[in-house]
């Protein structure tokens, strides 16, 4: 308490504010001084290398990360590379499977309509066949028939008899 009573009549004797004083400008400067070369003691000793450290630290880790980041863009670049040559070559092979089941299939299908067209042409021969013995059989009977047929008018209009021997021989004349 008696300093600031001493400080408020000091003050009110010069009536001048005591940094602004002249008469202490050179105690002031002197703490000043001394006050500032602590300060950037302190601050150049041990602040600035603190805050130096840190700021490298962090520039290592931005470092660092920069690089594990570009390291696994590059991982990733890769593996879409991959991943895009495998898809290509699968659907290469999907394409190759698909062209060799299809000339597969055309194979299989061509080999039972050849079998089911063979079958049909010995059919068909085989009717041919029965047609041409039944044709045959049905133009040697029309032979006889015509002979029955011709005696059995010759008796019916002339009533005579006929021998089989000149029946055939007018009918042969006829058919040729």
């Amino acid at each position: 308490m008696f300093i600031s009573q001493a400080m408020a009549a000091t003050e009110e004797a010069t009536g001048v504010f005591p940094p602004f004083d002249p008469a202490s400008f050179a105690s002031q400067l002197l703490w000043l001084i001394i006050t500032f070369g602590a300060f950037y003691m302190i601050m150049s000793r041990v602040v600035i290398p603190r805050l130096s450290g840190i700021l490298e630290v962090r520039s290592d880790r931005i470092t660092r990360d920069l690089d594990e980041t570009q390291r696994l863009k590059a991982e990733a670049d890769a593996a879409l590379a991959a991943y895009e040559h495998e898809l290509a070559e699968a659907k290469k092979n999907a394409h190759s499977i698909a062209m060799e089941s299809t000339e597969k299939a055309k194979a299989e299908s061509a080999a039972a309509r050849e079998k089911v067209e063979s079958g049909l042409a010995e059919q068909m021969a085989e009717a041919e066949a029965r047609i041409a013995g039944i044709k045959a059989k049905a133009m040697a009977e029309v032979g006889t028939i015509a002979n029955e047929t011709t005696s059995e008018i010759v008796k019916d209009l002339i009533g005579g008899k006929l021998t089989k021997a000149e029946v055939t021989k007018a009918v042969s004349s006829l058919v040729k």
